[in-house]
């Protein structure tokens, strides 16, 4: 019975002792915490220290892209420098034509020359004007007429006559005059060989001794604007006798 008494103390005291509820109460420690490490080979390490290796395959692909992006590059700047030059040409052009259809429209306006030619029209109004109604009939119809006979005129037909005379010589110098300022000018190809952007053939006639072809008389002056045909002369042709 004492024998069974004590171990049965004995028993009570170890399972009521503290160091038998830290076997079962202890916390579980992580790995980290009690020094643990990974371990990695020395290939891995050298290339978490010297960055990442590179590919030669992957470094010949970008230098390939690189030289097609400086191709298309090239290719696009030799676009644009062309198109830079057709717009140079296109605007050069548009330049020359407007000052061209500008210095036309300089030369062959009309409406300063028709002013101008106002004063001509004045001056040939009053020769027309000098000759009165009276002195233009003849004697032999005053005297069949019924009606009474005209006044004595205070001039003379000869003198009326040198006055309408010199009043159409006035206009007519005037007249060229004012052509000449606006670089209108005419012109007489009697003698000249016929030339038909110039020249309008209104008959032929074979002429012994002369050449076939040449202008032998001018019917009607023709007249030109600097270098320009505004009306042609109205000419006889010698035609070829054979």
């Amino acid at each position: 019975m004492n024998f069974a008494t004590s171990t049965f103390k004995a028993f009570r005291t170890c399972a009521a002792s503290p160091s038998s509820s830290r076997i079962f109460t202890r916390p579980l420690v992580p790995c980290r915490l009690l020094g643990a490490r990974r371990h990695y080979s020395e290939g891995t390490a050298s290339t978490s220290e010297g960055g990442k290796a590179k590919d030669p395959q992957e470094e010949k692909g970008s230098t390939s892209d690189l030289e097609e992006k400086m191709k298309a590059k090239d290719a696009e700047v030799v676009d644009l420098t062309g198109r830079l030059r057709y717009l140079q040409a296109d605007f050069l052009n548009l330049q020359r034509n407007a000052a061209r259809e500008k210095e036309q429209t300089r030369d062959f306006a009309i409406t300063r020359f028709a002013s101008d030619l106002l004063e001509t029209v004045d001056v040939l109004a009053m020769a027309l004007k000098s000759v009165p109604a009276t002195a233009l009939s003849t004697h032999e119809s005053s005297q069949t007429s019924t009606t009474p006979p005209p006044e004595p005129l205070p001039k003379s037909h000869e003198a009326y006559l040198r006055e309408l005379y010199t009043g159409v010589e006035m206009t007519h110098r005037l007249l060229l005059q004012t052509l000449f300022k606006y670089h209108v000018k005419p012109f007489d190809p009697t003698g000249d060989k016929f030339d038909p952007n110039q020249h309008e053939a209104l008959y032929q006639v074979p002429i012994p001794g002369e050449e076939p072809g040449t202008v032998i008389d001018c019917q009607k002056t023709g007249y030109t604007i600097k270098d320009r045909v505004l009306r042609a002369a109205q000419v006889g042709v010698v035609q070829d006798a054979s």
